[in-house]
Formats: structure tokens, C-alpha cells, sequence
């Protein structure tokens, strides 16, 4: 197939987990022989704030990571010479509404192209003015990344698949560490006190009662929380770019999963991408509240939950004490992946939505009336 995804970056994730997720997926579609265009605009906020914080070497070392990967960045949109020949395009949610406008009136004039329209925020349950603006005439459905959000979506169309994220395993795999591990790493960015109160709740107040070696990545720690981090002891390393997580894994013994407010509350049973990432490295992490309604993994098997602050220190005293206990939760963890949510089980997923897509325009064409 001929491919195009419309991305806020690609070669960015500098506060944009979304790319991620893409990286996998275009990685999966590249290796299966399939022919993949992807465009971010030449303006896109998180290269801004990635060349400022890490200057030039931030964009250098997703080249020499990801030597396969590259988008094409643009300032002005020409979509019959960027979709020419497309069967699908990817229209990620982090995009202005032109783009949506522009794209639909492209799959207008060239049927043959399935148009999708991707959403991996909680915008749309957050924003319900920014949701109620959303016009997605002539798109011919939504991939939405969660039970919850798809249901949302549903007032809007009639054709809304859910598409999970996944770990792209490739890359996201266990690796040996010789020498000696420090005990918890956490890699999540600060999130516009969405989970402020987390933070503390979950991780910063049970390594300082456990007196846990530990140390904490992420943007956007605003001086107060970097204080805080000081006085539990633990360092803060700053922007860790996603393809140097598994290294910074096998440096420590587990991990926790703090999720953001919006998704506990709002669009319940939606993990994010980094549990998916932190299992396929077979860390043992232990994650604060968040209901898993789709039965996406097995709570107490693949992980360890903690309903409060004191709950979470108990947990993470049981992992530092018990090496069965980690070495089990590795092991389940790491075979949930494997067996339900990589990339390869993602881009199965896309390709079939985009088959069906097809085959019901066809059959619409087919059965279309015809008058002399």
C-alpha cells in the first residue's frame, strides 16, 4: 500500500508522545515493503522547543537512531503531488483545522484514498468546545486510542475503530546491564498539573519515606517540582529522548506509571503509551489508579497497582525486597506485549481497517444506480 500520515513530528518527541507510537508503526510499514510519506509542518512547537533545549543534537540523534525514518516538513500544503497515489491517509488530531478541511476535500476529488482521522488526546473529552468545532465531513472514519474516546466519537460518525497504542519492540526490549542497578526510574513529563498532586502522592513522597535511589526524566518541571525532586534526593536527568529508554531501563530495578488526571477521570481504561513501552522492557513497574476497562493487561500479573500513596510504598518495598516478585511481573509483563500489543499487531490492525474501508466504497460504487 501507499500510505500518508499527517503528524505534529516525527522527528520530535520532545513532549509529544505521539511520535512514539508513529515511529513503530511507520517502522512496521516500512519493513513489510510498503511505500510510507510522512508530513509535520516546518513550524511544528515540539522541534521548536527540542532545538531550544538540546540544540541541533536533539534532531541528530533521532537520525542515527531512526536512520530509516524521515518526514518531509512543510510550510505550505500541495496534496495532489503530496497523496498522490495514496490508498490511505493519516490524519493525526494534533493538526489545525485547515488541514482537516484541506485533506477531506482532497479524498473528495480522489476516492480511491481512505481518509482517517487519528486521536491519541483526551482533548475531545476535555475540550468539549474544541470537540463540538471538530469537522470531520468527508472523512471516512476515526481511530481512536480507547473505548472511551471512541464512544465520543460516535456522535460525530458512524465509523469509529479503536486503535490501541502499542510498543514498538523492535527497539523496546529487555537489555543486560552489568553493573550495579539503582532502584526507580520514572521518564514522564511534568503535564500542566494534570497529575501534580500524582507526582507527589505516588512518587515523590514514597522514595523519600523508602529513601529509594532514584531519578526522574521529563520536560516542562517548573522550579517548585525540580525543588521537590531535590529534597526527596531524587535527580532530575531532564528530556530523555524516547529512543534511550531501554538503555535507562536496565539501569534500574522498576518503574512506576503515574497517568494524568484527564484519563483517570475522564476517558477511563486509556494507559498512554509508556506502560506498553515500560513492560516491553521488562521492567517491573507498579502503576497508580487507572481502571482498565478493555482488559488490556492483567493487573497483579503484568504490574503491580496502588490505590494510594501508602499502597505505592508497600508495592515498591515488595520489589526492592523480593526478586521473585520482580522477576515474575518481568516475565508476564514482557509476554502480554509480546503476544497483544506491539506494532506489528497494530499496523495488522490498520491494514485491515483500510481493506474494509475499500471494500465498502467499492461495493457503494458498484451498486450506485446508473442512468442513461
Amino acid at each position: 500500500m501507499n500510505l500518508a500520515f499527517f503528524v505534529h513530528s516525527l522527528i520530535s518527541d520532545w513532549n509529544n508522545g505521539h511520535a512514539h507510537f508513529y515511529r513503530g508503526i511507520i517502522s512496521e510499514l516500512l519493513s513489510r515493503g510498503h511505500a510510507v510519506r510522512v508530513f509535520e509542518p516546518a513550524d511544528a512547537w515540539s522541534v521548536a522547543s527540542l532545538q531550544a533545549s538540546e540544540g541541533e543534537a536533539g534532531l541528530e540523534g533521532f537520525h542515527k537512531a531512526y536512520p530509516g525514518l524521515h518526514s518531509e516538513r512543510y510550510r505550505a500544503l500541495d496534496l495532489p503531488s503530496m497523496c498522490a497515489g495514496t490508498d490511505a491517509i493519516v490524519v493525526h488530531e494534533w493538526n489545525p483545522p485547515e488541514l482537516l478541511r484541506e485533506t477531506a476535500a482532497y479524498a473528495a476529488s480522489n476516492p480511491q484514498s481512505v481518509l482517517l482521522f487519528h486521536d491519541t488526546h483526551h482533548r475531545a473529552a476535555s475540550d468539549p468546545e474544541y470537540f463540538a468545532r471538530l469537522d470531520l465531513a468527508g472523512f471516512d472514519g476515526v481511530l481512536a486510542y480507547g473505548r472511551s474516546l471512541a464512544r465520543l466519537y460516535e456522535a460525530k460518525t458512524d465509523r469509529v475503530w479503536i486503535w490501541h497504542e502499542a510498543a514498538d519492540v523492535r527497539r523496546f526490549r529487555p537489555l543486560p546491564h552489568p553493573g550495579e542497578q539503582r532502584d526507580l526510574v520514572w521518564i514522564g513529563n511534568w503535564g500542566d498539573d494534570e497529575r501534580t498532586r500524582e507526582i507527589f502522592e505516588f512518587l515523590i513522597e514514597p522514595v523519600k519515606q523508602l529513601r529509594l535511589s532514584a531519578t526522574v526524566y521529563g520536560v516542562r518541571y517548573p522550579e517548585p517540582a525540580q525543588r521537590a525532586l531535590s529534597d526527596a534526593a531524587i535527580h532530575y536527568g531532564g528530556w530523555m529522548p524516547n529512543y534511550r529508554v531501554p538503555e535507562t531501563f536496565a539501569q534500574f530495578r522498576f518503574t512506576v506509571h503515574i497517568p494524568r488526571g484527564p484519563y483517570v477521570r475522564q476517558l477511563p481504561g486509556i494507559p498512554t503509551i509508556r506502560p506498553f513501552e515500560a513492560l516491553a522492557c521488562g521492567i517491573p513497574l507498579v502503576s497508580a489508579p487507572w481502571p482498565d476497562d478493555e482488559g488490556l493487561f492483567s493487573p497483579g500479573k503484568d504490574f503491580l497497582t496502588a490505590k494510594d500513596g501508602a499502597e505505592m510504598v508497600a508495592q515498591l518495598e515488595e520489589l526492592r525486597r523480593s526478586k521473585t516478585v520482580a522477576e515474575g511481573l518481568r516475565r508476564h509483563g514482557l509476554k502480554t506485549i509480546r503476544d497483544r500489543h506491539t506494532c506489528e499487531h497494530r499496523v495488522n490492525e490498520l491494514l485491515g481497517i483500510i481493506t474494509d474501508v475499500q471494500g465498502r466504497k467499492r461495493l457503494r460504487t458498484s451498486t450506485r444506480p446508473s442512468f442513461p
